[in-house]
């Protein structure tokens, strides 16, 4: 038989069955977990819940702890109730081991900025921790938490 004369039908009918097995297989998959946001990601989930922010500053710690500096952005936060801006400092760790090691280091820092301890905030969603003298409006502080709660995604 010539090439042009060979039944096609087998062919086509696995070729049919190849598109539908791989369409099948592809429902059958997990999407992707979350992986923590970066910098421009968590300030998208600040402004989306209606925070401003301004005078970003990268290694802004807060205080003179070289290790801090290298994962710390400073920054000032208003909206919603919070009407007087705060300085923020967002320390964004490496992965989850980093930030079992590293988050006790952000609470020795805080002394440095928090001059009232009764006033002092904090939130923490591994990988990330925020931190400020505070204090922080009810509804400010909600939208934060949701904002680094979502950033941080799985926290690894």
């Amino acid at each position: 038989m010539s090439p042009a004369s060979r039944p096609r039908g087998g062919i086509l009918l696995s070729a049919i069955l190849v598109g539908l097995f791989g369409l099948v297989g592809c429902g059958f998959t997990a999407p992707p977990a979350p992986t923590p946001a970066d910098f421009q990601g968590i300030a998208a989930d600040l402004a989306k819940r209606g925070l401003q922010i301004e005078h970003v500053v990268s290694g802004d710690a807060g205080c003179d702890d070289s290790t801090l500096k290298k994962t710390a952005i400073g920054l000032d936060a208003a909206g919603l109730d919070q009407a007087t801006p705060t300085r923020l400092y967002i320390y964004i760790f490496r992965n989850r081991a980093s930030f079992d090691r590293l988050r006790q280091t952000v609470d020795g820092c805080a002394m440095s900025y928090a001059t009232d301890p009764a006033a002092y905030e904090s939130f923490e969603a591994s990988p990330f921790v925020v931190g400020s003298a505070g204090p922080w409006a009810p509804d400010f502080k909600a939208a934060v938490r949701s904002a680094m709660t979502e950033a941080a995604g799985t926290g690894d």
